[in-house]
């Protein structure tokens, strides 16, 4: 790989890095403000809903100058988010809730997220030529996935009081900062990443793509989304590898809070420690993405669609697990499937993506797409916990519909094969 790429990796690691360490501050913010319960799982809302709400424009934004810029201005836009965290009392002046400042902020925080996904896919398709996207995939999958699990563990270093109260004793002459609970220094420390992350994407390289855009009107670009929106669900290898990516987004979302439920019901887990075993789905997932990168070249990706349903199949054997023995093998299996298929579809999508419509439009698609999954069915989730139905009954149903999705995007494949010849993928031996 180049250099640049490792530059591309050390940026994407902190900012990442640092999202996750920043959920675990802003929860603990909220609980700080003895705010009501149920605004915890708002925060995960609030940073996913700029994803969808202002996807018609982040992808033109991502195409229309260098995408290290790009992930420069969306990292400052994330820290000045945190800033606003501290702002809570100006809010309450204007009559806001002093907890939804943290939601609303925590918004602006996902509103650089939801711009910086976009320039940090797209400038692989740029950089690296195509054969070596699925290997890169995996690397930053394998990557991201290592950051979401140090990230949890330094958000909540951070909170604990053993370090929060060295932080706080920290005294800088002549200067009153305000600061004095645990989650806020946390999230000054974690500001810091995110500097260190703005730091390494002024080094991005430039890769010399013209990135002037047709038009920056706002109807234009919503209408110029839903063409890019229909052209890769039309798309023969296009709608396969959105389907794909799109139900892993929203049924990975799902698992989370499906395994926390799990463990407290079949292994008596408290809180912290079923968060450990979302970790050890985290391990299988990186382990699955290597092992993609490894074997499946870029022409071979659609081929990887029956993993999809596997892993559903495996899911349902979570019912009959009662010991932490059998179930961490079971959960890096699951993590293992999960990531060994995303990883091929995800570089197909970018390769049909970036040949239809462009890097970073692609990429806005894939993520509008893939937030609207999130969003529903975590909202079915919550439904069916409302409906009291047993976390046993919501695991078979959750691996039957992953399954029977995956079998109809499977079947929808074999259909275009059979309809015509399909878009030519370029093979490479190195892949």
């Amino acid at each position: 790989m180049p250099f640049g790429f490792y530059i591309i990796m050390a940026a994407q690691f902190f900012s990442s890095l640092a999202d996750n360490a920043l959920l675990v501050a802003a929860i603990a913010l909220l609980m700080h403000m003895h705010s009501p319960e149920w605004m915890t799982p708002l925060l995960k809302f609030f940073f996913t809903i700029s994803y969808v709400l202002f996807a018609a424009f982040v992808g033109a934004f991502a195409d229309s100058m260098a995408k290290g810029r790009v992930m420069f201005i969306t990292n400052t836009i994330k820290v000045a988010g945190c800033l606003l965290m501290f702002f809570h009392e100006f809010w309450m002046i204007t009559g806001t809730p002093e907890y939804m400042t943290v939601l609303l902020a925590y918004a602006v925080v996902g509103l650089g997220a939801a711009a910086y996904s976009p320039a940090k896919y797209g400038i692989l398709t740029e950089y690296l030529p195509h054969h070596k996207l699925v290997v890169a995939n995996g690397w930053i999958e394998g990557l991201t996935v290592g950051s979401i699990i140090l990230g949890t563990l330094l958000g909540g270093v951070l909170i604990s009081d053993a370090v929060s109260m060295r932080l706080l004793a920290i005294d800088i002459p002549y200067i009153e900062t305000g600061i004095d609970s645990a989650p806020e220094v946390a999230i000054v420390f974690i500001m810091l990443f995110y500097v260190i992350a703005a730091i390494f994407n002024l080094y991005i390289p430039d890769t010399g793509v013209d990135h002037r855009i047709p038009s920056k009107n706002p109807l234009y670009l919503i209408r110029e989304f839903a063409h890019c929106v229909k052209l890769l669900w039309t798309d023969k290898l296009g709608q396969i590898s959105l389907a794909t990516t799109t139900l892993f987004w929203g049924a990975g979302a799902t698992l989370q809070f499906i395994v926390l439920k799990w463990a407290e019901v079949a292994l008596g887990y408290s809180l912290s420690q079923a968060t450990v075993l979302q970790g050890i789905v985290a391990f299988g997932i990186a382990g699955g993405a290597v092992a993609a990168a490894k074997t499946v070249p870029l022409s071979k990706a659609a081929n990887i669609v029956p993993v999809g349903i596997a892993m559903g199949i495996v899911v349902i054997a979570m019912n009959f697990v009662r010991s932490v023995e059998v179930a961490i093998p079971l959960l890096i299996i699951i993590g293992a499937l999960a990531g060994f298929f995303v990883v091929p579809m995800n570089a197909l999508l970018q390769h049909r993506g970036h040949i239809l419509m462009g890097a970073g439009h692609s990429i806005a698609v894939q993520n509008f797409n893939e937030n609207l999954s999130i969003l529903a069915m975590l909202a079915l989730y919550a439904l069916l916990i409302w409906l009291n139905l047993s976390i046993y009954t919501v695991i078979v149903l959750f691996g039957l519909f992953v399954s029977v999705a995956m079998v109809l995007v499977r079947n929808r494949h074999l259909h275009n094969v059979r309809s015509g010849p399909l878009p030519v993928i370029p093979t490479d031996a190195r892949h």
